[in-house]
This record gives structure tokens, C-alpha cells and sequence, in this order.
């Protein structure tokens, strides 16, 4: 096993493919390289986890517990962080950064990129791409234009189940950022979030109820941003579009009540 592990690190391209039923550490040497480190809190049978690093600097460390949780992740030229962030530090203790079963994890980062998660909960997908573009569907369909110099941040609670979370965020300048910072702690809902091209972009979504279906686009050079909130006792269809060179700014807290949901459409920008 410590042969085996061994091998995944340097500067040079490191593949870690392996089906877990054990704890999983791996550690390169000088701070350049990359760096694997995945443990597992309690039981957690027929787990697969994929590993991709192509490039150098590229960290992955997280723990899991429990059963059937699949993740694939991958990270292209140098920088790139998925694990747990600031906010909430290291989830081992209280039974691991992914808490849950039958979840499933894909992100592909390209440079510079950082992807937190605090998944606990059951059946929860989520597909991401940072530097990619991707389209809106739980099968990735990325998108690589040849310029992507870093950037992107994404920090992503979800603390229910059977919930799906898609999309990507890209720019074309080292000066520009772009942000999510999620939280969905309810059931079965369904967001789409893409954040592109120039000008900073954020996004700060919280949704605490069910059955929601959101769709976010923010794109071209204006520095748009938008605050959702979604609560109430019937779900929310949001279709929210920000686009333009001028800077667009959405908020938006609801609480719906009407039998049979809630609508909303905006689009902003041209």
C-alpha cells in the first residue's frame, strides 16, 4: 500500500483510481507537488473514488463516512484545492466532510481553483465544473476555451438529500474572481448555476425548503451579483439571468406559501 501511494506525487502527472474499503492517505514531498489525503471516518463499503491531478501544487483532503458515495475529481495545471475551507475546518470528527450514502461528487478544476462541500445527507449529485464550462445536466458536458488563468471559489454546504447541484463558473483574466457560496439544507432540490466570462461575479444562495428549481446564469464583463433565499412552505421555480457589460444586482428572499409553488423570472442586462 505505501509503495502503491508512493507513486502519486512529484510534479509529474499523478492517477489515483481505487474502489475504498479503507482509510486512503497520501502525501507528496515538497510543497509543489501534489497532494492526496482521503480518510475514512466509520463504514463505508463500495465507495469509488477517482483521482486526476495533471499538473503540480493540486491538493485534495477530505474524509467520509458511510456507504455507496462516489467521487470524481479532477485537477488540471497548478493550484487548484478541493477539500474543506475556513468556514467550517475539517469534518472528521463529527463523522466526516461527506456524512452521507449514495452520494455523488464530480468537479474538474482548472488552475487556481478551490471547492469546498459540507455534504451531509443522503442521494445528493453534484456535478462542477471551474475553468470548464458545463451545461445543465448531471452528465458533464465541459467546455475548455484555452484561456483560464484562476480564480474561482465555490463553497458548497448541502445538508439534506436527494438534492442536485450543477454548473460552472470560467473567466478569461487573472484580475477577475468568481464566487459561489451555497447551503441548501432541505430535500429534492434542483439548482443550476453558471458564472462566466469577465467582470467579478458572486453569488450568495440559500435555500431551506424543498422541491425548489433554480437556474442562475451570470455572464459577459459586468460585475454582477446576486442573494437568493428560498423559504416558505411550497417551492420556488427561479429563472434568473444577468448579462451584460453593465454591473446587475439581484436580491431576493421568499417565502411561498401558494399551493402548487411559486414563479419567478427575471433577466437583466443585454
Amino acid at each position: 500500500m505505501v509503495d502503491f501511494l508512493k507513486k502519486i506525487n512529484g510534479t509529474h502527472l499523478g492517477i489515483f483510481v481505487i474502489s475504498l474499503f479503507f482509510t486512503a492517505q497520501c502525501y507528496a514531498g515538497p510543497t509543489d507537488d501534489n497532494h492526496i489525503h482521503v480518510e475514512q471516518v466509520s463504514g463505508g463499503d463500495d465507495v469509488s473514488l477517482t483521482i486526476n491531478q495533471l499538473g503540480y501544487g493540486n491538493e485534495v483532503e477530505f474524509s467520509f463516512a458511510h456507504t455507496n458515495n462516489v467521487f470524481n475529481l479532477t485537477q488540471h495545471g497548478t493550484g487548484n484545492y478541493i477539500g474543506w475551507v475556513s468556514y467550517w475546518g475539517s469534518g472528521k470528527s463529527w463523522g466526516g466532510d461527506v456524512d452521507g450514502s449514495d452520494n455523488t461528487e464530480t468537479v474538474l478544476q482548472y488552475d487556481g481553483a478551490t471547492y469546498g462541500r459540507h455534504i451531509w445527507g443522503d442521494d445528493n449529485q453534484v456535478v462542477f465544473g471551474q475553468g470548464y464550462e458545463n451545461g445543465n445536466s448531471l452528465t458533464p458536458n465541459w467546455s475548455y476555451d484555452g484561456t483560464e488563468p484562476g480564480g474561482n471559489f465555490v463553497r458548497l454546504d448541502i445538508h439534506g438529500d436527494d438534492n442536485k447541484f450543477k454548473g460552472s463558473q470560467k473567466q478569461d483574466s487573472s484580475s477577475i474572481n468568481h464566487s459561489i457560496i451555497a447551503n441548501i439544507y432541505a430535500d429534492n432540490n434542483d439548482v443550476y448555476v453558471k458564472q462566466m466570462q469577465n467582470g467579478n461575479k458572486s453569488l450568495t444562495l440559500n435555500i431551506y425548503n424543498d422541491w425548489n428549481e433554480v437556474d442562475i446564469i451570470q455572464k459577459k464583463n459586468g460585475a454582477h451579483t446576486a442573494t437568493i433565499t428560498l423559504t416558505g412552505t411550497n417551492p420556488t421555480d427561479l429563472f434568473l439571468t444577468q448579462t451584460g457589460n453593465t454591473t446587475q444586482t439581484y436580491s431576493l428572499s421568499q417565502n411561498c406559501v401558494t399551493v402548487g409553488g411559486c414563479s419567478v423570472s427575471i433577466t437583466q442586462g443585454n
